[in-house]
């Protein structure tokens, strides 16, 4: 059985995240902010009666904030996952599709962006097009704010 993939952008790179670890790809339309919390932490957001952690996925792989974070009207994607029994979201620039490639991932070749370094377990191509292939659970553990237990 071929692997199925969400593809998104992040920072305006085209990425895939294995459909296994997502639980949904939502719409936010409130997102708080909290005083305190590193930059790539956007803040938090009630969905169905959860609270989920934003992340920054662009903050936290550039250094660089999500073009629509700040301002309450934006349209913003973000990808739902569980971690650890906690629900967070990972703010992404778009959602393009979501299907199998053909091939199996490559290794990154070449040179590529030192920021992506940590985050990129290798490259599928779709339609031509490569996308890095990231694990959600990879940017959820480097990135966060321990939970407070």
């Amino acid at each position: 059985m071929k692997d199925l993939y969400l593809f998104a952008r992040i920072a305006g790179t085209a990425v895939a995240l294995c459909v296994d670890e997502i639980e949904a790809v939502v719409r936010l339309k409130g997102l708080s902010r909290v005083p305190g919390v590193p930059d790539h932490v956007a803040g938090l957001s009630a969905l169905r009666s959860r609270v989920l952690t934003v992340i920054d996925a662009s903050a936290l792989v550039t250094g660089r904030r999500h073009a629509g974070r700040d301002c309450p009207e934006a349209e913003r994607y973000a990808v739902m996952c569980d971690r650890s029994g906690h629900s967070y979201g990972i703010l992404v620039d778009g959602v393009d599709d979501i299907g199998t490639v053909a091939a199996a991932a490559m290794p990154v070749c070449g040179r590529i962006g030192a920021e992506w370094a940590p985050y990129a377990r290798g490259v599928i191509e779709r339609e031509g097009s490569p996308h890095f292939l990231l694990s959600a659970a990879d940017l959820l553990d480097q990135g966060p704010v321990p939970q407070m237990t």
